[in-house]
């Protein structure tokens, strides 16, 4: 054991190609670990650990709408939906409540699911639960493409997809025969996927949103993301049925409001979304009355497409990220974001706002490519563009990533990423003067989050925003709190109050029914700002 921990650390910040990782792989693979055996009623606590304050958590702008996480945990809901029927299964999400020791001692196994961005929150889960002697299960991406920093840890890893493994591995522990490692072979057909066990979830009022999956893969293989090496290039798509009966289910289960298709690529399998899906979408909505929203990911040749914006928008799809990364020409075809190169992408993105999407947007600095004038680019781009919601970070070599290769084989690594979209931190040597970049990034958020550039950037957004009319949504009590917070902290407290009473009083005469996206984006625009703060 202790030769194959050594190899393992050896390994940690190498590509899974190599010859000692492979080599340390099976080795590891091969080692017996306790024979748990487990059978009849067992307890199985399901666990996710917490987030830091990133972009995507939203957390200053849930606490101000009584919210606590902006979406559950849905690979462990779906993964608790696969467990068998006689298990006892408790959920905790440490995002909305926390872990006691009291459930771990009650557990008989102990089931993990992380993105890497959770790294840090895992360990302490992890230490906690050995305190107990408790057999711990652990899958998704962070230990998909990083398990080796795990091999003192967990007593079992379900790697990839849990549709091609999960089940093998049931029937392994229930015999006392499970192996340390299930790894996948191929990409499984996710018309094999499980319907989340939404009943774990004590209250669904602690969410923003719910969330949905229709597809995994995308056909795009940019060289820092990590999806084709978790979910490949070819886009598998669940059929329209059981995208129905998913809706379905959070409609019974009393679900009214926002839902995230976590799709990688919404539009990735483009024939099918406008052929079956979003048709299905469109007429369950009809027959529902529209109870959901949605929001999801595509990438920016979607505007290319005026039948499917047209469907989308008839399923009631408000909200689109789209990765823009660069306006820099050399930095996208370097980092081979090639449906994004040779197009005018602020033409693009006007498009998809004129057409009612609010667009989200991911950008990156620190590409080999980029210039000292990257900065200033990047910020006039955003300002153009009308991107209320602008995600700016520090380009970082995600493990077992193309860029993760190419920049250990040429010896510029520095140490492993913590997935964050927002650390002002790098894990490679840039071409740039790393104090020119951190001082560059910094310059980016301070001024397209500064009162003056954001709310003249919503203002932007307003102009081209042409949403299609829908019924108005129930009045609730956290919209109520939402306005007077707005008022009070973006139009007194701060020092900018007065670019907010701008823009609010110029819609309230000019675009009235735009108010609502005014309080949102004030709301947002509390957390973006605190956040761009805590990164300088």
């Amino acid at each position: 054991m202790n030769d194959i921990k050594i190899k393992c650390k050896k390994i940690t910040d190498r590509a899974l190609e190599s010859n000692i990782a492979n080599k340390a792989y099976s080795e590891f693979k091969k080692e017996d670990n306790k024979m748990f055996s487990l059978k009849g009623k067992i307890k199985a606590l399901l666990v996710y650990p917490s987030y830091p304050n990133t972009f995507w958590s939203f957390k200053h702008a849930l606490k101000i709408i009584g919210k606590k996480a902006a979406y559950p945990p849905f690979g462990l809901l779906t993964v608790a939906g696969m467990l068998p029927n006689n298990w006892d299964k408790k959920l905790i999400d440490m995002n909305v409540e926390k872990l006691k020791d009291e459930d771990i001692a009650n557990a008989d196994i102990i089931l993990i699911s992380s993105m890497i961005v959770q790294k840090e929150s895992v360990k302490e889960v992890i230490k906690r639960v050995k305190a107990f002697n408790k057999p711990i299960v652990a899958g998704g991406p962070l230990f998909t493409t990083g398990w080796e920093e795990f091999v003192d840890e967990i007593d079992y890893m379900v790697l990839g997809e849990a549709e091609e493994n999960f089940d093998n591995f049931l029937i392994d522990l229930e015999n006392g025969k499970a192996k340390r490692i299930y790894e996948v072979e191929s990409f499984p057909d996710i018309k094999k996927t499980a319907i989340p066990d939404w009943s774990l979830i004590k209250h669904m009022s602690q969410y923003n949103s719910m969330c949905l999956q229709v597809s995994r893969g995308c056909p795009f293989n940019c060289e820092f993301c990590d999806i084709v090496r978790l979910n490949g290039r070819l886009p598998r798509i669940k059929t329209s049925q059981q995208v129905l009966e998913e809706l379905e289910a959070l409609y019974k289960w009393g679900w009214r409001g926002g839902v995230f298709f976590v799709d990688d690529n919404f539009i990735g399998n483009k024939r099918q979304v406008e052929k079956e899906i979003l048709p299905s979408i469109i007429e369950w909505q009809k027959k529902r009355k529209q109870p959901f929203l949605f929001n999801t990911q595509v990438s920016i040749d979607v505007a290319d497409k005026p039948e499917i914006i047209d469907l989308m928008v008839k399923a009631g799809i408000t909200t689109l990220f789209i990765g823009i990364e660069s306006p820099d020409a050399d930095s996208l075809e370097e980092c081979n974001k090639v449906q994004n190169e040779r197009r005018d992408l602020v033409a693009s993105v006007k498009k998809l706002q004129n057409a009612g999407f609010e667009i989200q947007g991911g950008f990156i600095v620190g590409f080999d490519s980029d210039k000292p004038s990257i900065f200033q680019k990047q910020i006039e781009f955003i300002q153009k563009s009308g991107i209320v919601t602008a995600m700016v970070g520090i380009l970082n070599a995600l493990p077992k990533t193309r860029l993760y290769q190419r920049l250990s084989d040429s010896g510029r690594l520095t140490n492993v990423s913590g997935g964050s979209n927002t650390a002002a931190s790098i894990n490679f040597k840039p071409k740039m003067d790393l104090d020119v970049l951190l001082d560059g990034y910094s310059d980016i958020l301070k001024t397209i989050y500064s009162p003056k550039y954001y709310y003249q950037r919503v203002k932007t957004f307003l102009r081209d925003f042409k949403p299609p009319f829908r019924k108005a949504p129930k009045l609730h009590l956290y919209y109520i709190k939402a306005l007077f917070v707005s008022f009070w902290v973006s139009g007194i407290r701060t020092r900018g109050q007065f670019y907010f009473w701008n823009l609010f009083f110029w819609s309230l005469f000019k675009r009235p029914l735009m108010i609502p996206y005014v309080i949102g984006s004030s709301i947002t625009g509390i957390h973006l700002s605190k956040l761009s703060v805590d990164c300088n």
